[in-house]
């Protein structure tokens, strides 16, 4: 079996693995996630229902599809902060490039508006935002550490995470509700940045003395 071969199997797997997501995302936004069964989501992809299981196990996994692309998106941010900046800071500019250009892993207001309000239709994905949330908070922490030159289980670490995440989560969901209360993207937009900005500095500021406030 040569690399090749490997190659046309990656790529006709990929493409059967968007197809699945591509159909499943347009029967929720239709009929909303609940209303919506597997069966219903193989036929719309024309694959078989174990083929859908193969490449997402929970039917909610096919809803937020794009979770290792927003960690991608997070560690490089970390990754290519520029001196001075602090790894807590990076993910604050983050958020102002996102608010100021499409950011593909974190599209923003107009274009998540029915995206976020069928997720707050089902409580089955609410559950689920909640667990990967908990899961950001357990990947991101051991990458701060690892620029802090601390152990992986650092506390310090974890806090820094849990703190941050929370200001992200909090901004998302309030920018988001100002978008459908107002449909002012401006103002959904200087929702979302104010309270990112305020869980910056809250953060920075409950670990003032730790390497996770302070520049490269």
């Amino acid at each position: 079996m040569n690399g090749s071969t490997l190659d046309r199997r990656t790529r006709k797997r990929l493409v059967t693995r968007q197809a699945i997501s591509d159909a499943a995302t347009r029967l929720f936004m239709e009929r909303g996630f609940d209303r919506v069964t597997i069966d219903e989501i193989a036929e719309a992809a024309d694959v078989g229902r174990m083929t859908v299981f193969n490449h997402f196990p929970r039917k909610e996994d096919m809803f937020f599809d794009r979770e290792r692309e927003a960690h991608d998106v997070a560690v490089e941010a970390i990754r290519s902060r520029s001196p001075g900046t602090s790894p807590i800071e990076a993910l604050g500019k983050l958020a102002h490039r996102m608010a100021d250009q499409r950011e593909p892993a974190f599209p923003l207001f107009v274009d998540t508006q029915a995206f976020v309000e069928t997720a707050q239709a089902s409580e089955a994905l609410k559950a689920r935002a909640r667990q990967m949330r908990d899961d950001f908070i357990r990947f991101l922490a051991p990458v701060l550490a690892k620029v802090a030159d601390r152990p992986s289980d650092d506390a310090d670490a974890y806090l820094a995470a849990g703190l941050i995440t929370s200001a992200w989560s909090t901004a998302f969901v309030q920018s988001h509700a100002k978008m459908s209360e107002t449909g002012d993207l401006d103002a959904a937009k200087g929702t979302f940045l104010a309270l990112v900005d305020r869980g910056v500095r809250g953060t920075h500021a409950a670990l003032s003395d730790t390497p996770y406030a302070a520049g490269s």
